[in-house]
């Protein structure tokens, strides 16, 4: 192949390679959105455990919602339970994203991102008549510390080597936590204040804050890099003109 031939070949190559990244996606592409009550993100107004499309709001759901119109891209909004089933549906199926996801080490890979959503602290709490005071995640795996399976919390203390007990609901931890049946819980703040305040339970207290976090809209492997790409454009937009700063402020 002569020089001009290679040059011909390159320019045809690149030319391609930029059809398929600006490439229409099909008529009917929808994606299948998935979400849990995590109050303030995202949360039933019923306060149920199933809701679907409107009856979902919180901060994470409205950013969502508008980032999709304005990549204009179609979806349908579930919110479900528990978690672990819905972050395995998302894990398996094409097509499928979930949201408000905490963007780890550990889960770089098994999904493509969108974001961030928003941030989180991770904390430790207790009770408030607890004496409990610990200054280290090595002091804490001495007690019984109560986390909600597959959140991320409980995915990253499991990988430090501490024991948790993990619950299928996150109040559960706050009813165990009132009873003492757990002497720690380790919550996402603000998600824990919120839901211990749903819980009727009052003056519980940070003990230890151990990491920060940002939560994003999490895809199936599968999805086209066209979706995340124009979702990703979107959510930058919201943010470049304060869109999100805005709807932040109305929940928090």
């Amino acid at each position: 192949m002569n020089k001009n031939s290679l040059r011909y070949w390159l320019l045809c190559v690149a030319m391609s390679v930029c059809g398929l990244a600006n490439a229409e996606l099909p008529e009917h592409y929808k994606v299948v959105l998935l979400t849990e009550n995590f109050p303030p993100f995202n949360m039933a107004m019923n306060d149920k455990n199933f809701a679907r499309d409107d009856a979902i709001d919180g901060i994470s759901a409205d950013i969502v919602r508008e980032m999709f119109r304005r990549a204009q891209i179609n979806y349908v909004l579930t919110l479900r339970f528990p978690w672990d089933r819905i972050y395995r549906l998302t894990l398996d199926k094409p097509g499928y994203g979930l949201f408000s996801t905490t963007r780890t080490e550990e889960r770089e890979g098994q999904f493509k991102w969108v974001g961030p959503l928003g941030q989180t602290s991770w904390v430790l709490m207790k009770s408030a008549d607890s004496p409990i005071e610990v200054t280290s995640l090595e002091e804490a795996a001495k007690l019984r510390i109560g986390a909600y399976k597959n959140d991320a919390v409980s995915q990253y203390l499991e990988s430090q080597n501490v024991p948790v007990i993990n619950a299928l609901r996150d109040q559960e931890n706050v009813k165990k936590l009132a009873k003492g049946q757990i002497d720690l819980w380790a919550a996402t703040d603000p998600v824990g204040r919120y839901l211990a305040k749903q819980e009727g339970v009052s003056g519980l207290r940070t003990v230890l804050t151990f990491k920060q976090a940002e939560v994003y809209l999490a895809m199936n492997r599968d999805t086209p890099d066209e979706v995340v790409q124009r979702l990703q454009k979107a959510l930058d937009e919201m943010r470049a003109d304060g869109y999100v700063d805005d709807i932040t402020n109305s929940y928090l």
